[in-house]
């Protein structure tokens, strides 16, 4: 509408000029190179105009002749460039394909027509890296850092080629390197706090965790969880040589993370050393409540030195308050109750547990409270065999590894904050072995007999069977008149392994000759263990080695 308006006001303006001029006629008189030429004012302002319009005419010409060179190579670099971003396009698509004959085709064409564009280098890279040629990669990314808007993604590409050939001083430079140029990138944070880690740098690393947070790179909750298990890393390697550093490391990660099962184990302990009984106990019953942990339950109960076995019965049943039915909280005060000597107590508390399938630990549990009340060797046989088949109980597992100690990073893909307490895989979908009536019955009457006969010489030998041992030969029938009498086998629990991979179970024949070798069953730590220095034949800690 408003050019409408424009147009229309231009032609009233000639129109009023027109007009203007044929009411004021006059004269024009031009006289050039003896030529005299007369005319009025209104045809010499036409013949004005139409001269400048053949001007305008014939300098437009003349710059269409002259330019045309230019312009025809103007079209052909134009057609080059499609032709290149074209052969980019579909190289791309082949990379994404996986097809790396293709890939390298187009990257041939790619520098023939697009030259040295950044796509042109990143197509060649890419493609020599699917097609295997790592010297070629590392010479692309490498033209990349000649260029400022490529330079970072060479030094991610030649980051990454450093990593697959195993070379990580070269890579953390190539982080280094990246992190000073654009501060932002995450992967090169993300790199160098794994190498931080790694290298047990646990003040360079917490510096690491900030930065990410204050780029937010990382949500807040993510980076205070990661400060306080770099704080308790701190703890636990300096709490031989610096206690007071230790501690204040070990409470600080308390603070950022209540649950943090090592820090708050060890926060307790070290100020139950200090004689802080009162905040020691505080502190371990919020992390109580938070998780239930063995260590946690370990710390509570020792948490006066010199207490007698009554005062550590009385602070389990705080801890079965505090999370009733919790599985670790009943196998902690059937523990203190044994070395209480209150074995109905015991017995009364592990039934429940029992019954709904006992696990290693609640079996070495029987097996000490047969031993403790009875001596029953029958009785302890038979418990420690049913621990050889239960289900296992809840361990540190990372990455397909499983450990009987907590580790601030996984030995296998370094990962900060990898061990969960938990099940370990392989026995998660396993039914626990329920036991049998005569079993649960034995619990309600601790004077019960040993067992005796066929009876008890079957389920002694359906130990090596189960473990995968060739079975001892069967005894001879007894004399109707003729007791049969049982040898305790010798138990011997050797050191435990910090780290153990899960890989299926496999049975293994055995050996022609000699004693059968023999088989090793993890068993987790009981959470009133008194250590290998205490240890008596019914306790176990670590793993067990049965021999037939």
């Amino acid at each position: 509408m408003v050019r409408v308006l424009v147009y229309l006001l231009v032609i009233a303006a000639l129109a009023a000029g027109a007009v203007w001029l044929a009411d004021r006629p006059g004269e024009v008189s031009i006289l050039w190179q003896g030529y005299r030429i007369e005319t009025s004012v209104a045809i010499a302002a036409i013949g004005v105009v139409v001269l400048a319009f053949l001007a305008l005419v014939a300098w437009a010409i003349m710059r269409f002749v002259l330019g045309l060179p230019s312009a025809f190579g103007f079209a052909s670099r134009a057609r080059r460039r499609a032709r290149g971003f074209e052969a980019i396009s579909r190289g791309m698509v082949a990379i994404g394909a996986g097809d790396p004959v293709a890939a390298g085709r187009y990257a041939v064409d790619a520098r023939k027509f697009a030259g040295n564009e950044p796509l042109t280098l990143l197509l060649e890279a890419q493609s020599a890296q699917l097609s295997g040629d790592r010297g070629q990669a590392e010479a692309a990314f490498k033209a990349m850092l000649d260029k400022p808007e490529t330079r970072v993604l060479g030094l991610r590409g030649l980051f990454v080629e450093a990593r697959r050939r195993g070379d990580m001083a070269a890579a953390r430079a190539f982080a280094d390197d990246a992190v000073r140029r654009s501060p932002s990138l995450a992967w090169a944070n993300d790199a160098l706090l794994d190498f931080h880690t790694a290298a047990g740098d646990w003040q360079v690393a917490r510096t690491a965790v900030e930065r990410r947070a204050a780029l937010r790179l990382a949500d807040k909750g993510e980076a205070k969880r990661q400060r306080a298990v770099l704080l308790a890393a701190e703890a636990l390697e300096a709490k031989d040589r610096e206690p007071e550093k230790a501690l204040a490391a070990a409470l600080e990660a308390v603070k950022l993370a209540p649950g943090l099962t090592p820090a708050a184990a060890l926060a307790g302990r070290m100020l139950s050393e200090r004689g802080d009984i009162k905040k020691a106990a505080k502190l371990l019953e919020a992390a109580w409540k938070q998780v239930s942990h063995p260590d946690i339950a370990s710390a509570y109960l020792d948490v006066r030195p010199g207490d007698s076995a009554r005062d550590r019965l009385a602070r389990a049943e705080t801890l079965t308050k505090l999370r009733p039915a919790d599985p670790e909280g009943v196998l902690a005060l059937a523990g203190a109750a044994i070395h209480a000597q209150d074995f109905a107590r015991a017995r009364a508390t592990l039934k429940p547990l029992l019954a709904g399938g006992a696990s290693v630990r609640a079996c070495l549990l029987m097996a000490e409270l047969e031993e403790a009340e009875h001596g029953a060797t029958g009785r302890v046989r038979e418990w420690l065999a049913r621990a050889t088949r239960a289900p296992r109980d809840a361990a540190w597992v990372a990455d397909g590894l499983v450990s009987d100690q907590w580790l601030p990073v996984s030995p296998i893909s370094g990962r900060l904050d990898a061990f969960v307490w938990t099940v370990p895989p392989a026995t998660l979908g396993s039914q626990g072995s329920h036991l049998d009536d005569d079993v649960l019955g034995d619990l309600d009457e601790p004077s019960a007999p040993l067992l005796e006969g066929k009876a008890e010489v079957a389920e002694a030998v359906t130990v090596p069977a189960a473990a995968g041992l060739a079975p001892p030969p069967a005894p001879e029938s007894p004399k109707p008149d003729a007791k049969v009498e049982t040898k305790p086998e010798p138990v011997t629990p050797p050191p435990a392994e910090p780290v153990v991979e899960i890989a299926p179970a496999t049975t293994k024949p055995a050996p022609q000759q000699g004693k059968p070798a023999p088989v090793v069953f993890p068993v987790a730590h009981a959470p009133d263990d008194p250590g290998p220095e205490q240890q008596t034949p019914g306790e176990a800690k670590g793993r067990f080695r049965i021999f037939s």
